[in-house]
């Protein structure tokens, strides 16, 4: 059986770097991963029952996106960007990165992507609250969930290079029986 790769969660308040991260991954990956971003599969593939315009997004249809996800998540050697992840069975998960980001900069990244007011208002208080990061930690093993700063390209570019060691270790950890605790960051 050809070797499982791992499945990788970046996850963050909209704004927090995920796309990027997920796409600078996929290139400097050791291992062929497929970035997926979800909110995009979601808009492609009509896995929505229509667009919210109070708040400016798609209405998930959870079933829809879950079964066409299953497949690939079990195989691996995916990256699922999306700003939430609580939606993810934890069988699924290899390793969780929650991507944060000082609110006053989130602000204007958003601002800088046109979003409504009531949205900014809405993701940066989120921000705040750490809303993502409980969501991952009341999801996932606690040993599998990084929480990264992605405020600068110097952090964006740390991020990647710490995730890509930690892929490394993964796979030394993932070759044999005796997997141990391969959180290493």
């Amino acid at each position: 059986m050809p070797q499982r790769y791992p499945v990788i969660i970046i996850t963050g308040t909209p704004g927090t770097g995920k796309s990027t991260h997920a796409q600078l991954l996929q290139d400097a990956s050791p291992v062929p991963l497929k970035h997926i971003n979800v909110g995009q599969l979601v808009k492609d593939n009509g896995f929505h029952h229509g667009f919210d315009e109070q708040w400016q997004t798609y209405t998930v249809d959870e079933d829809k996106l879950l079964d066409e996800l299953e497949p690939l998540a079990s195989a691996g050697g995916i990256i699922l960007d999306w700003h939430t992840c609580e939606i993810f069975p934890e069988r699924w998960a290899d390793l969780v990165v929650v991507l944060r980001c000082n609110h006053t900069l989130l602000w204007e990244r958003l601002e800088k992507r046109n979003y409504p007011l009531k949205k900014i208002q809405e993701n940066n208080e989120a921000e705040i609250m750490e809303v993502v990061l409980q969501e991952a930690r009341d999801s996932y093993p606690q040993q599998i969930i990084v929480d990264l700063k992605s405020e600068s390209s110097q952090d964006l570019e740390k991020n990647v290079a710490n995730i890509v060691e930690w892929i490394n270790q993964w796979l030394k950890d993932n070759s044999h029986e005796d997997v141990e605790d391969n959180n290493s960051f």
